[in-house]
């Protein structure tokens, strides 16, 4: 099922293609956010702009009925795009390379179409959300009053998916992203000529053997049934050859799908690191740092979801249980405050796409209709229609 007129479909393109030419960082989407605004106020949505700094909010109200949100992100990444095509970034560093700009274009088209519908009966919030790479828009628009400003009674998102085909949804009852958790472990020791460490006390011992206990961790201190990860990412110390420094820093992540889970892995990581540095001399701080929560979808709303996607990709079309990811999505701020849930959308066309947060990433525009009929598709199926 199919409920995107031509000339939409057509604009979807157009949009997708402007805006990966000109991608914005996170709370810097100014000219995506102009976008977004003039077309919708062309289509005579009520639209709010600022929420969250630079997020929108557009409203379609047609008489009295319930009221849902449909979210969409807006940010790039600190990407240096590898590709040559036309519509390739315009702005050194930056890039789509999550598909961002698709999933503004999906929900602009699906506000359009909806907005020609004389038949619904409730309200739809279209919510275009920025910085949802690692700077947590989710969360500003939350407590800028999101919910407050716009009741509804459940949230609902998407992201397009490599490795999925496209023209099929994935979904779950329960977790779908994992926790964001970050750590930094500074390591004090005392500096000393690097010909002569016995004068010293040397930081990079602790380093390497905090670095190797890490990794017991999910092996080790959490049952093989909690699933569960922790990464080293960066090594910083030292500036000369002949040094030993007196101090290095360790950072990484952490993903779960538990805040039990998240409170064992930061116990057994501050553990870890305070019994290795006083085994060798040295002292350590560890500052751990929740920064986004699990995504998690509700029971009912998933019921709600996978109804609206078999209405557009037909029953088999829909993959209910899929394996979590253990990437993390700020819109799990959106779900702690309402009801909802989180699908994926199929992006694999005729060959695989490159893989997210890939240089080579381009967004599959033969599903921006399948994108924008699901959230039709809920829309209608969640307001009756008169």
């Amino acid at each position: 099922m199919t409920a995107i007129d031509s000339d939409i479909a057509h604009d979807m393109v157009r949009w997708r293609r402007d805006l990966h030419a000109h991608p914005e960082l996170a709370f810097c989407e100014h000219r995506t956010a102009d976008l977004v605004a003039k077309e919708l106020e062309e289509a005579g949505l009520v639209v709010t702009r600022g929420l969250g700094k630079t997020g929108i909010v557009a409203t379609l109200v047609s008489g009295e009925g319930p009221a849902i949100a449909l979210r969409a992100d807006m940010d790039a990444l600190p990407v240096h795009e590898a590709n040559t095509f036309g519509h390739a970034s315009t702005t050194q560093g930056t890039m789509h390379a999550c598909g961002h700009d698709g999933h503004t274009s999906i929900l602009l088209g699906a506000a359009k179409a909806l907005a020609r519908d004389p038949q619904l009966r409730g309200t739809v919030h279209f919510v275009f959300q920025p910085a949802e790479e690692n700077e947590g828009g989710g969360r500003a628009m939350v407590n800028d009053g999101l919910f407050d400003r716009f009741p509804v009674q459940a949230v609902y998102g998407m992201h397009n998916w490599p490795g999925l085909p496209a023209g099929q949804f994935a979904i779950n009852h329960g977790p779908m992203m994992a926790a964001l958790d970050t750590f930094e472990i500074c390591i004090t020791g005392r500096g000393s000529h690097a010909a002569m460490p016995e004068r010293g006390i040397d930081p990079f011992i602790s380093v390497a053997q905090i670095t190797l206990a890490l990794q017991t961790i999910p092996s080790r201190t959490l049952s093989a049934m909690d699933a569960a990860v922790v990464s080293v990412t960066q090594i910083h110390g030292g500036d000369a050859w002949n040094v030993i420094p007196d101090a290095v820093t360790i950072r990484g992540t952490a993903r779960c799908f538990d805040p039990m889970i998240q409170d064992r892995i930061e116990a057994a990581i501050r553990s870890i690191v305070r019994g290795i540095v006083d085994s060798n001399g040295a002292t350590a701080s560890v500052e751990y740092t929740r920064r986004y929560p699990p995504t998690v979808n509700t029971h009912s709303e998933t019921d709600r979801a996978i109804a609206a996607a078999r209405l557009v990709a037909g029953e088999s079309g829909v993959q209910i249980g899929c394996r979590p990811s253990m990437a993390s999505e700020d819109f799990a701020f959106m779900l702690q405050s309402k009801p909802g849930a989180y699908i994926w959308l199929g992006a694999d066309g005729t060959s695989p796409s490159a893989a997210l947060h890939n240089p080579h990433y381009d967004f599959n525009d033969e599903t921006l209709v399948i994108g924008a009929s699901y959230w039709v598709a809920l829309a209608r199926q969640e307001l009756p229609r008169g």
